[in-house]
């Protein structure tokens, strides 16, 4: 639309895009690009618009994680339908962040190189491999695992809905510097169940990501130096008992 002038008034920010000339797919990766960059810039702000609090902070060596502050359209406008929970509101520090355990011993260590069940099978085994996985950059898949084993464990109904919402804004969005990789049929499933979400709604995303791992980061991790220093180490004192 234009005024009398000839200046142009009222346009949509859809019209903006197409004059632009940036197709829908660029403009998607600009948002994601400025998204990672204000989530670097400002760590210690507070994320999500919805009240889930700030995540704090972790002395565990196998710490680390950002956090998105964003979710798609249909989960937000299914939020601003719902009551407000104050009681059972979760911040996204109840979400699993490392795991204690004591230190693991040889046999423990050596029995990881038999099977990925093994190696995810004690925490111990977890926390490593996770290691491992921050120096690939591919540590959300092992933080979307524990998640998902997390809300497996709850029976309160408005608590699997939080968590459920939390999860899928840090792991499932496609807004998210974290979003883990799963086909189309999985994410569709997903966005339908998340109306009204039960403790097993990723349970074939789960499945999907510990695919992943099992066939694409494993065998990189027997072959690390990370493994192989923690295995000498441990043979060493061995040896040495």
């Amino acid at each position: 639309m234009r005024t009398a002038d000839g200046d142009r008034v009222g346009a949509s920010p859809l019209a903006h895009r197409v004059d632009g000339g940036i197709p829908m797919g660029s403009e998607r990766m600009e948002m994601r690009k400025r998204q990672m960059s204000a989530a670097q810039e400002t760590p210690g702000s507070t994320v999500g618009q919805h009240g889930v609090g700030n995540r704090g902070s972790n002395a565990c060596c196998f710490c680390w994680c950002c956090c998105c502050s964003c979710s798609c359209l249909t989960v937000r406008n299914q939020e601003e339908q719902r009551p407000m929970r104050a009681s059972h509101e979760l911040g996204r520090e109840d979400l699993p962040t490392c795991e204690e355990s004591p230190a693991p011993t040889l046999e423990e260590v050596s029995a990881w190189a038999q099977s990925f069940d093994k190696l995810m099978l004690t925490p111990a085994g977890r926390n490593a491999f996770r290691e491992f996985l921050r120096t690939e950059f591919s540590e959300e898949n092992m933080l979307f695992w524990m998640a998902c084993e997390e809300l497996k464990k709850e029976a309160n109904k408005n608590i699997i809905e939080e968590k459920a919402r939390i999860i899928y804004e840090d792991y499932v969005s496609i807004l998210s510097p974290k979003e883990v990789s799963l086909d189309s049929r999985v994410r569709e499933v997903i966005n339908r169940n998340m109306v009204e979400p039960s403790q097993h709604i990723f349970d074939d995303a789960q499945l999907q990501i510990y695919t992943l791992m099992h066939r694409d980061s494993y065998p990189r991790f027997m072959n690390s130096a990370l493994y192989k220093d923690l295995l000498q180490s441990l043979s060493e004192k061995s040896v040495e008992a």
